[in-house]
């Protein structure tokens, strides 16, 4: 079998020498891609389904006598050594090799491994902690405290030592002991929970004072390696206190805390806590004097579990002004960071200014103001000042009616006036109030200084109307004059004026220079409500019963206009005028309006004029009159027009009303047509009723 084997081995050798031969690739002869494609996402997922699979278990070996289990040791002892000096730096193997050894309460020998593998990794905390179990499961005491020094020793920051190191002397009852290493480990300075599970030691052996002292290293620790110890733990002291009833104590403790923060690092939980504190030793004068402290010096928004406790202790303890306070309080942060986050909010500084009013002293209220009056519009418009005028007005009135100080209101008038801009706009209200409070003050020079200055600065129809009027009161009716002429050189289009200055002259009896207003007034040019001027001159002429000149009005005012209401009133005034001649006369004014009237466009005003014409000869008309208005009245017929839209198109019919007058002659044909319209269709109706009843034809021919 060698020879052969050798024979073939050369025979390879030979080939591979001469000419190497090259594999036959198979051609594939359908290169399309297959129905079901494999992943490698498949490949995967069946790889990890396959580790699933149980493996079936290895056989169980029977050890029957000594020299058996020694060969086991031996074998198994063997397998840890190889892994260990595989690769030392895994601890596990170190563990699991000590660990199998303890289980064949092999003592020294676990111990060797343990001490081998901390040579190699002192540093692991799993090594140190398995090695000090396996001594205290043994009940190796000496030997346990002894790994734990070292450990402790090698690793002073891991607390995990300590922790242990000092559980296992309190279980044993050295209580000494664990006193002793919780006082080593306190002079490493470690982190809180290590200094309240040295409190809480002591409390389990009933040593308060103990406790205290170290409650008082760690605060003094705290004060001198923390640059900010957390409040927490001062709350905590104080309650360990009050737990305990040394309220005097914790009440210093609380205030030691609150000296310790000062203002700059005040924190809400700690004035709640002393708060609380103090609410349960019935304190509440005190409890309230913290809570305001607080809410005075926190920032708001820092403060909301503040302010609902302080709600709720005013609730239960305080009465109705209390429960006010804390609830004003409350809106007036609400109202700060609405006007911090826009302070051009007009409206939320009126409704912050309503709420100090209400309740608050008059420089807290004045501190408000000026902050609110200090946000000056950006832009020089006057749309955007108009809220804002009201800050000025609504401080100008506070300290005139609510703080009596009319030296200050005085001041807030003059600021507000200086910061207008007046060559842009003005407030005519600014300057009619200032001008009043002086006049409530019996100063009235600097009142008529101050509208004087506005009409120099920035005249206003009413601001001369304000000056007028506050004349007027006075009787000054020689000021009243100066200040018309002025107004109208102003603004000689405004009738209202000009009509007021005419009523002033008739009431101070001088006709002849209201007449003379009055004409003035009609001669302007440009006039913004001639009609309204027209018709006070002529109730003027009226009341004075000059009929001739108020004629000769109407019939100035027709030549420049023939609206049908003129043609009226004037009809309506010769009706009135009381004397024998006043229907005629009332009637030649219908047929001038009539005939005035022919040429114009506007047909419903002609049929106004003689609906109007044909109700005064019902009442003061004879038969023939009436006749005769009755045929000129127009018929109203509906006619049809084309509409076009906006672009042009075709936008259908549209049905409307028009009249046709007798009077004119262009017409005549259109009547005479309608008239013989009107005729055929009654013919028609009559035809067709004698169809429908013959036998009542037949009667009538009887009858």
């Amino acid at each position: 079998r060698g020879g052969a084997r050798a024979r073939s081995g050369g025979k390879m050798a030979s080939t591979a020498a001469g000419k190497q031969r090259i594999p036959k690739v198979a051609k594939v002869k359908n290169k399309a891609p297959a129905e079901v494609q494999i992943t490698a996402e498949q490949l995967l997922r069946e790889a990890k389904e396959r580790e699933l699979e149980l493996l079936p278990p290895p056989p169980q070996q029977k050890i029957t006598d000594v020299e058996e289990l020694n060969d086991y040791k031996l074998r198994k002892r063997k397998t840890f050594e190889d892994n260990i000096r595989k690769n030392r730096t895994v601890i596990s193997n170190w563990i699991k090799y000590a660990q199998w050894e303890e289980s064949l309460k092999e003592i020294q020998r676990a111990r060797s491994i343990y001490e081998r593998a901390l040579d190699v990794d002192y540093r692991n905390v799993t090594l140190w902690l398995k090695y000090a179990e396996m001594e205290m499961k043994n009940r190796q005491v000496n030997h346990a405290r002894n790994i734990w020094d070292r450990a402790i020793t090698t690793l002073p920051r891991v607390n995990q030592f300590w922790y242990k190191y000092t559980y296992m002397e309190e279980m044993l009852g050295n209580v000494a002991g664990s006193r002793q290493v919780f006082e080593r480990w306190m002079e490493w300075q470690p982190e809180e929970q290590a200094w309240h599970s040295y409190i809480n030691f002591e409390l389990r052996y009933k040593e308060v004072d103990r406790a205290r002292s170290i409650y008082e290293r760690y605060i003094l620790f705290a004060v001198l390696v923390l640059v900010h110890p957390d409040v927490k733990n001062w709350i905590k002291y104080a309650r360990f206190e009050e737990k305990h009833s040394y309220f005097a104590h914790a009440r210093k403790v609380y205030e030691r805390a609150v000296e310790f923060f000062g203002e700059e690092h005040m924190d809400e939980h700690l004035y709640v806590a002393f708060a609380k504190f103090e609410e349960n030793q019935k304190e509440f004068e005190r409890v309230r004097v913290i809570y305001k402290y607080a809410l005075d010096r926190i920032p708001k928004q820092d403060a909301q579990n503040l302010f609902k406790n302080y709600t709720i202790f005013e609730k239960k303890f305080g009465d109705r002004r209390g429960i006010e306070d804390i609830i004003v309080s409350k809106r007036r942060f609400q109202y700060e960071e609405e006007v911090k986050a826009n302070p051009h909010n007009y409206d939320a500084w009126f409704d912050y200014l309503r709420l100090v009013e209400s309740d608050t002293d008059a420089e807290t209220v004045r501190e408000v103001y000026e902050r609110a009056i200090a946000n000056v519009p950006p832009i020089q418009e006057k749309r955007h000042w108009k809220r804002y005028i009201y800050l000025w007005i609504n401080y100008a009135l506070y300290e005139e009616l609510e703080a009596k100080a009319s030296k200050r209101t005085r001041q807030v008038y003059q600021a507000c006036l200086e910061l207008l801009p007046h060559k842009k706009f003005t407030f005519a209200k600014m300057w009619l109030l200032y001008a009043q409070f002086e006049i409530r003050q019996k100063n009235l020079p600097l009142a008529r200084r101050a509208l004087g200055t506005s009409i120099g600065k920035c005249p206003k129809n009413k601001l001369f109307k304000g000056y007028i009027e506050l004349e007027l009161q006075l009787r000054e009716f020689d000021r009243c004059r100066k200040l018309y002429e002025k107004f109208l050189e102003f603004a000689p289009e405004n009738c209202t004026s000009w009509i007021k200055f005419a009523e002033l002259e008739t009431i101070l009896g001088d006709i002849d220079r209201a007449r003379a207003i009055y004409e003035l007034a009609i001669g302007q040019p440009r006039l913004d409500m001639p009609e309204v001027l027209w018709k006070s001159y002529i109730d003027f002429e009226i009341e004075q019963e000059e009929y001739e000149k108020t004629r000769n009005l109407y019939r100035r005012l027709l030549q420049r206009t023939q609206h049908v209401k003129v043609w009226i009133s004037f009809a309506q005034f010769e009706l009135s005028a009381g004397r024998e001649e006043r229907l005629p006369r009332c009637r030649q004014i219908y047929e001038e309006a009539n005939k005035a009237m022919r040429s114009c466009e506007e047909k419903e005003e002609r049929v106004m004029l003689l609906e109007s014409w044909r109700s005064f000869e019902d009442e003061f008309g004879t038969d023939a009159t009436k006749e005769r208005i009755d045929k000129l009245m127009p018929e109203k017929i509906k006619k049809r027009r084309k509409l076009q839209a906006e672009d042009g198109s075709d936008a259908g019919w549209e049905e409307y009303y028009d009249y046709i007058f007798p009077e004119d002659t262009a017409n005549q044909p259109n009547l005479k047509l309608l008239a013989m319209a009107k005729l055929w269709k009654k013919q028609q109706q009559e035809s067709e009723a004698a169809a429908m009843d013959p036998d009542k034809d037949i009667d009538e021919s009887q009858t």
